[in-house]
């Protein structure tokens, strides 16, 4: 089992420039930073080092105390992120002073009993420092001044930062090896983040009724039926990343990495509205990607008999291109079916990681062959020569031919493929390469 990392959780109210100071910490833009109020609304964590020593530092929403709605989820997420770090670091606007909801968070942070340190944040020169001082008075200690636009201080920041975290492997984050990754995707407010929650069997991603609540990717290690598995809550994808502003934008390019970082992608369809052109263009997304697929019909338990069986027609007419992925009705908020999420994602993990022998592979390409020979085309008929899978993750498979096959021919070869090897929950490839003429 690998070490795992100690953990380091960012909080403050909102605005003072937690994520730009997690940005600064570790060294590139992957925080969401925008001057919005509560633009980061879930605990999102990252790698970090320093000075040879590795920790994960955990981004949180704006902590507002005595707050409703929307405020009142961020500030329980705060607080569950300093129940799960080791240490904390408390950033505070210098050029503001103390706030009530500063000497809040201060409350939390002595009940909590965990290490802090305190981050002067906005000290661009020495001329703030004074105010960087008045940071005393909250009663934590030596305030760092410090700024995380302009890096200011941050080594100094840095070196506090290592003391106050412990140098053994924490206890509350047990890392194991090689988690299988699951990214949930879909558009907005389909109930992906109430999904994960499910899963996790906590209040871990912020859920509103606010359309595309989540904007960071959160990942999130579960277990289920014994086994971990890495899961990936995303921002919902937009209809057109161009349409999506500010913070919506890096949102949604946050989305497709996180596609392009899982093995496979659970995508969450709301049974109790039409199928949509974003819910096939997501699914084509990730079939574009070559990852592994689950379909999961969200707010089953909100549908009636008659709406079941029209959306039992429109999955026949408009996913059918997807019929290879297994779906499953489910309802995040009760519960409903979504134990069978783990069965649907290890089988579409294994059609995914399938390898077809190459005598396997011309065996089957040469009953097809003689079964259903390519038709003849102006006075030439192509035949496939031999084949071979190139990889795996998704199959993909090489197809040496005497000549261009038509594209319906390569499509009834793929479905041929599926029919006698499976790859359940994969897409598959089928790469064509014609036998060149030699000249005379």
């Amino acid at each position: 089992m690998t070490e795992t990392k100690p953990v380091l959780a960012v909080v403050g109210r909102p605005n003072v420039g937690k994520s730009l100071m997690v940005n600064r910490i570790i060294g590139r833009r992957e925080a969401v930073v925008q001057d919005l109020p509560g633009v980061t609304r879930d605990r999102v964590s990252y790698d970090a080092s320093w000075n040879g020593r590795d920790f994960i530092i955990v981004d949180t929403g704006g902590w507002v105390s005595d707050a409703d709605g929307m405020a009142a989820r961020i500030a329980e997420q705060a607080e569950l992120a300093i129940g799960a770090a080791d240490a904390v670091l408390f950033v505070v606007d210098a050029t503001v002073g103390i706030t009530d909801e500063d000497e809040a968070v201060v409350r939390v942070l002595r009940r909590s009993g965990k290490p802090v340190v305190l981050a002067a944040n906005k000290v661009d020169d020495q001329r703030l420092e004074a105010e960087a001082a008045a940071m005393w008075n909250l009663g934590l200690g030596e305030p760092y001044p410090v700024s995380a636009l302009h890096g200011r201080g941050s080594g100094d920041l840095l070196d506090a930062i290592l003391t106050a975290l412990p140098e053994a492997p924490s206890a509350n984050y047990e890392e194991v090896g090689g988690p299988r990754r699951v990214a949930i995707v879909g558009k907005p407010n389909v109930g992906k983040s109430s999904l994960l929650n499910k899963l996790s069997g906590q209040q871990r991603s912020v859920v509103d009724n606010a359309s595309g609540t989540t904007v960071d990717p959160v990942d999130e290690l579960v277990e289920l039926g014994g086994e971990v598995y890495r899961f990936i809550d995303t921002a919902g994808l937009r209809r057109r990343v161009k349409e999506a502003s500010g913070h919506e934008y890096y949102a949604s390019l946050r989305t497709q990495q996180a596609i392009e970082r899982a093995e496979v992608c659970v995508v969450v369809i709301d049974a109790a509205e039409t199928i949509s052109d974003q819910d096939l263009k997501i699914l084509t997304m990730v079939e574009e990607a070559g990852k592994a697929m689950v379909i999961a019909y969200n707010k089953w338990d909100l549908t009636d008999d008659e709406r079941r069986r029209y959306l039992e027609r429109e999955i026949e007419r408009d996913i059918h291109a997807f019929g290879w992925a297994p779906h499953v009705n489910i309802s995040a908020l009760t519960g409903r079916n979504v134990d069978k999420l783990k069965k649907a994602i290890d089988a579409a993990l294994e059609g995914w990681e399938t390898r077809v022998s190459t005598g396997q592979l011309n065996s089957f390409l040469g009953r097809v062959a003689a079964a259903h020979p390519h038709p003849v085309r102006s006075g030439k008929q192509p035949r496939i020569l031999f084949g071979t899978q190139a990889q795996n993750c998704p199959p993909t498979f090489v197809l040496f031919t005497s000549g261009r096959l038509d594209p319906q021919y390569e499509r009834f070869v793929e479905r041929r493929l599926r029919e006698e090897f499976g790859f359940v929950g994969s897409p598959v490839a089928v790469e064509v390469r014609a036998r060149e003429k030699r000249s005379r």
